[in-house]
């Protein structure tokens, strides 16, 4: 079975998890099926489990993914994260 790409996984995160940015990184050197993720989303704010949430959003392509790391963060996690970068 042939691992999603990483557009698919950035359009069904988008999609799923109402995201106001999403980056996808594939990471082949690690090995086939694998990918980063960043996910900036408002449904985030004041829960503890995101991974899970991304899991979740992600159900039907995770048995096709062999390793998943994952950047969870709220927007406002985020424009402070992009506001010490400048």
């Amino acid at each position: 079975m042939e691992p999603p790409t990483a557009e698919e996984l950035r359009l069904r995160l988008q999609e799923r998890l109402q995201a106001e940015h999403v980056e996808v990184q594939d990471c082949p050197q690690l090995c086939r099926g694998s990918f980063r993720v960043c996910v900036v989303s408002g449904i985030f704010r004041g829960l503890k489990t995101l991974q899970r949430l991304v899991n979740e959003a992600l159900k039907e392509e995770l048995g096709r993914i062999h390793a998943l790391e994952q950047r969870t963060l709220t927007p406002e996690q985020w424009e402070a994260e992009r506001g010490s970068l400048a």
